[in-house]
C-alpha cells in the first residue's frame, strides 16, 4: 500500500465535434489512438516504463472489445502492458481517473495513461430481437423453399431499427431519457426557459472567448482528407433570440429543455497521463496537479441531474473541503437546468437537510468560478470522455491562474453524481 498522491503530469485531447460532422468516419479506437500517441509524444514518455491503460467508453463497438487494448496497441505501447475498458455512463472518464488511483494505492503501479474515447456518430442501430430471430431463421436456411419461407415471415416493422444512441441515452429504472430527467428538474426548482436559455448563452460566449486557451490542450486530427484542430459546436454568434425560437425536445407542450439548452451529442477522445507523486519526482516530471479528494454518490434517477450535488457532499464529508476552497469549478452541461438545479440545489438548507442528511446547505456555487471556458452546451458531451476533459480543462485553468484548487464535477446517468477535488502543484 502507498500513501503517495495520484498527480497530473501531462494531458491532451482531440477537438469535440458534433454528431455526424468531422469525426465522424472515425471510430473511437481510432480517436483514442491519435488522443494517446500526441500524449506520449508531447511528454516525451517512453511507454515502456506505463503500467497499464485505463480508457472509458459507453459505447463500446461491437468489433472493438476491451477497446483500451486496442488503443494501447495501435498506438504503441508495449504489449505486455496491460489496459482495461471502464464505463460509468457520464463519469467513465472519471473513473478511469480515480481506478488509476485506487491501482497505485494498492500498489498495483505507479504510471498510467487514463482518458476516455467517443464516437457518438458510430453507435449502431439495432433490430428488434422478433427481427433478430427472423434474419437467424434466414441465414440457417439451406433450400430456395426454405429461404422464401424465412423471407415469407419478415414484415415492414422488422426492418425499422432501433437507435443505440436513444436507447443508450434513456434509463430503463425510472423509464425517462436523459432530457426527460432535466425536465422534472427544471419543473421542481422553477426553472424557467429564460433561465435555461440565458445559460446556454453564457457557455457558447465563454467557449469563443476561451478558442485560443482551449487550442492548447487540442490535438490536431486527420479526417476526410483534412486536418481539424478545433471544437466545432462552438457559436460565436449564438443568442437569445436563436436560442429562443427552438421548440421543447422531451416535452413539446410544457417542456423547456430545447437542443440549445442542451449539450451536444459529440464524438472525441482524452487521454491523460498520471502517475504517482514519488515516481514523478524520480523521473524528474513536474506535475501540474494532484488529486487530493474523490467521490462517487448515488441519487433518484428522474432526478440523476442533481448527481453532482450528492457527490460534492460525500467528498466534502470525507475530505473537509468545501465549494469555497474551490477557486475553480466545473461542472458537466449535461442541460442548463440540470447544472441550475445544481446551483439552487447547492444553496438550499431544506434540500440539505432532507436529502444530503446534514443541517446546513453545502453553499454558493459562484458563476465567476463555475465553467469559465463554457461546457458541454457549446464544446459537446462525448459521454465516455467528458469527465477526463473536465479534469483536463480545470487543471489548466487552475495553472493559468495560479490559483490553488479546482473542484469538477458531473451527473452521472441512471443516477449518481462524480466530484474530484484538484490542486496545483
Amino acid at each position: 500500500m502507498t500513501t503517495d498522491r495520484l498527480v497530473l503530469i501531462d494531458g491532451v485531447r482531440t477537438p469535440f465535434c458534433k454528431i455526424g460532422t468531422d469525426l465522424a468516419s472515425l471510430a473511437p479506437d481510432e480517436l483514442g489512438r491519435v488522443a494517446v500517441n500526441t500524449l506520449l509524444t508531447h511528454a516525451a514518455l517512453d511507454p515502456a516504463i506505463i503500467d497499464e491503460v485505463i480508457f472509458g467508453c459507453v459505447s463500446q463497438p461491437a468489433d472493438t472489445s476491451n477497446i483500451a487494448r486496442v488503443i494501447a496497441l495501435r498506438a504503441g505501447i508495449p504489449e505486455r502492458v496491460p489496459a482495461v475498458t471502464v464505463h460509468r455512463n457520464c463519469a467513465s472518464g472519471f473513473e478511469a481517473f480515480t481506478q488509476a488511483f485506487e491501482k497505485m494505492s494498492a500498489g498495483r503501479g505507479s504510471v498510467f495513461i487514463v482518458g476516455g474515447a467517443e464516437s457518438m456518430s458510430q453507435v449502431p442501430l439495432f433490430y428488434t430481437q422478433s427481427a433478430a430471430k427472423k434474419f437467424a431463421a434466414l441465414s440457417r436456411a439451406t433450400s430456395l423453399g426454405q429461404r422464401l419461407a424465412a423471407l415469407s415471415k419478415f414484415r415492414l416493422a422488422d426492418f425499422q431499427p432501433r437507435s443505440g444512441l436513444q436507447l443508450g441515452l434513456s434509463d430503463p429504472v425510472c423509464g425517462m431519457n436523459m432530457g426527460e430527467t432535466a425536465e422534472v428538474i427544471a419543473r421542481d426548482f422553477g426553472i424557467t426557459r429564460d433561465e435555461q436559455d440565458e445559460f446556454a448563452l453564457v457557455s457558447h460566449q465563454r467557449a469563443a472567448a476561451a478558442k485560443d486557451k482551449l487550442a492548447g490542450e487540442i490535438a490536431p486530427v486527420f479526417a476526410k482528407g483534412k486536418t481539424f484542430t478545433a471544437d466545432n459546436g462552438v457559436r460565436p454568434e449564438q443568442s437569445l433570440e436563436a436560442l429562443s425560437k427552438l421548440k421543447p425536445v422531451f416535452d413539446r407542450k410544457t417542456g423547456s429543455v430545447t437542443a440549445g439548452n442542451a449539450s451536444q451529442i459529440t464524438d472525441g477522445a482524452v487521454a491523460l497521463l498520471v502517475m504517482s507523486e514519488s515516481r514523478a519526482q524520480a523521473l524528474g516530471l513536474e506535475p501540474l496537479a494532484a488529486m487530493t479528494a474523490y467521490a462517487y454518490a448515488g441519487c433518484d434517477p428522474a432526478r440523476m441531474g442533481l448527481g453532482p450535488v450528492f457527490a460534492i457532499a460525500r467528498a466534502e464529508a470525507q475530505s473537509g473541503l468545501s465549494i469555497a476552497d474551490a477557486d475553480v469549478i466545473e461542472i458537466n452541461e449535461a442541460f442548463a437546468a440540470q447544472v441550475l438545479g445544481c446551483l439552487k440545489a447547492a444553496e438550499s438548507a431544506k434540500f440539505a437537510r432532507k436529502m444530503l442528511n446534514r443541517d446546513t446547505a453545502l453553499g454558493a456555487i459562484p458563476r465567476e468560478r463555475l465553467n469559465l471556458n463554457g461546457g458541454a452546451i457549446a464544446l459537446g458531451h462525448p459521454v465516455g470522455s467528458t469527465g477526463a476533459r473536465l479534469i483536463l480543462t480545470a487543471v489548466r485553468e487552475l495553472r493559468r491562474r495560479n490559483a490553488r484548487r479546482a473542484l469538477v464535477s458531473l451527473c452521472i446517468g441512471g443516477g449518481q453524481g462524480a466530484a474530484i477535488w484538484l490542486e496545483k502543484l
